[in-house]
């Protein structure tokens, strides 16, 4: 992107309302960093003023709503011709050149003390959350844009990759008790351990197991607390049993992001990103402790195989869950389902990985088309591994479990990470989650994703 871009995008626009300082900015790079950040930052404390103005008053109209998406567009159109010179500067600077280890919900804070105003504050945040989705105003975009840039190096966008795959902190306060107890209990997930495998479970049953801003963090670090346990090698993940009529005392293994709160505005941009890069990419990849990248063949992450109990269905971001695992054991009568298109988002990283189970044409169908994939189809057993009897599922897991150890678990650990680099090395996961990250961020504040919930489900 350049200026003649730029220029060309901001004739489009009517900005008579603002001053001369926004309407004659123009985004010319000298290539001097400080010289820069001052005019930039600058320019963008200007929008963020002018956008506070217009926003006070308790009801806007549509022409308030468009100077407001205008001053945004033309804010965060500045802001990828900046970060396109100067994102690696700003992440060296805030890692002490990759020293340090800062995760993406505190690297877009971190940011704003190098150049300020290049993110959303906090204070702005948590007034975004109070409003519902169709009331935002769409600055956590510029959060989408600028990890994005961050992830497009290969160098620093690796080392985020591997800061997102550190045990939490969250994690890391239980884990003495863990160890002691074996058994932990986040509220919305729990890890515990058996005598030949460690349990993860997802428990929010009032939503049917949906995932939400109060799953992340619980949820990410079971699976932590998971990967940190020395008493065994295998893990498994499966959702609590729920109360709702039609599932009663049945298990769920997961319905989705909670729709619910992504419409009342409860789910924030960056929750995708955390997730995906914290909990997901856990169970794919490992943790890493060793300050080491995860792919490097002398320091191997700390990871152990993973079985899944797919008990009614996995909708959505379970379904997500389901590629990252080593073995799936499915109840015959279960599906999955990808209905992110539907709904107006990008479903994670499924993109990147449903077609190695089922091929490309089938993927497109699943994640464009809507289409559900029953677990005892063909195509349902290209992702599942037992296809059995609901009320065997218990039986089954341990039997599976035992085999693993039967044969040893060191070998199926390291086939693990054998596969994995020929399927998908930290880089083109990195790469992916560049692109994810830019178009997300449209897809979360897109007119679409309103009128989707509106449509396919507020009439529920």
């Amino acid at each position: 992107m350049n200026k003649n871009y730029y220029k060309e995008e901001v004739s489009k626009l009517n900005l008579d309302f603002a001053d001369n300082k926004i309407k004659n900015f123009s985004p010319i790079i000298s290539k001097n960093f400080v010289k820069d950040k001052e005019k930039f930052s600058s320019f963008w404390k200007s929008c963020i003023y002018l956008v506070k103005n217009l926003s006070n008053k308790k009801k806007l109209n549509n022409k308030d709503k468009k100077k407001i998406t205008d001053l945004n567009l033309i804010s965060t159109l500045s802001k990828k011709i900046f970060l396109t010179d100067y994102s690696n500067i700003i992440y060296e600077k805030a890692t002490k050149k990759r020293l340090n280890y800062i995760r993406v919900e505190d690297l877009v804070y971190e940011a704003n003390k190098i150049i300020p105003y290049l993110n959303p504050t906090k204070d702005q945040i948590k007034a975004e959350k109070k409003k519902q989705l169709s009331d935002k105003t769409g600055i956590e975009l510029d959060q989408g844009i600028f990890l994005s840039s961050i992830l497009s190096n290969s160098v620093n966008g690796n080392h985020l990759c591997e800061a997102m795959l550190k045990p939490s902190k969250l994690a890391l306060e239980n884990l003495e008790t863990f160890n002691s107890k074996g058994y932990v209990n986040l509220e919305k997930a729990s890890v515990k351990k058996n005598k030949f495998y460690t349990e993860v479970i997802l428990n929010n049953p009032k939503y049917l197991n949906a995932e939400d801003e109060l799953t992340l963090y619980p949820l990410e670090a079971a699976i932590d607390l998971a990967l940190l346990c020395n008493d065994s090698k295998i893990c498994v993940l499966r959702g609590a049993k729920v109360n709702h009529k039609k599932y009663k005392q049945k298990r769920i293994f997961g319905s989705g992001i909670n729709l619910t709160h992504l419409y009342q505005g409860k789910i924030s941009f960056m929750w995708y990103l955390i997730r995906e890069m914290g909990a997901v990419h856990k169970v794919f990849r490992g943790l890493n402790q060793s300050n080491k990248v995860t792919n490097n063949i002398f320091y191997p992450s700390k990871e152990k195989i993973w079985i899944g109990a797919l008990e009614t269905f996995a909708i959505g971001g379970a379904c997500q869950f389901l590629l990252t695992l080593d073995h799936v054991i499915a109840d015959r009568n279960s599906y999955m389902t990808l209905p992110a298109r539907k709904e107006g988002i990008i479903p994670g990283a499924a993109n990147l990985r449903l077609w190695r189970f089922v091929g490309d044409r089938v993927s497109r169908q699943a994640i464009q088309n809507g289409l559900k994939i029953k677990s005892s189809d063909n195509n349902g057993k290209k992702i599942c591994n037992d296809i059995i009897n609901y009320k065997l599922i218990d039986k089954t897991l341990l039997k599976v479990v035992k085999s693993y150890y039967n044969s040893g678990v060191i070998g199926a650990t390291f086939n693990k990470r054998a596969l994995r680099f020929s399927q998908e090395t930290l880089d083109q996961f990195r790469e992916y989650l560049s692109y994810y990250s830019h178009d997300q961020a449209y897809c979360h504040f897109s007119k679409e994703l309103i009128e989707n919930l509106e449509k396919f489900w507020k009439k529920k």
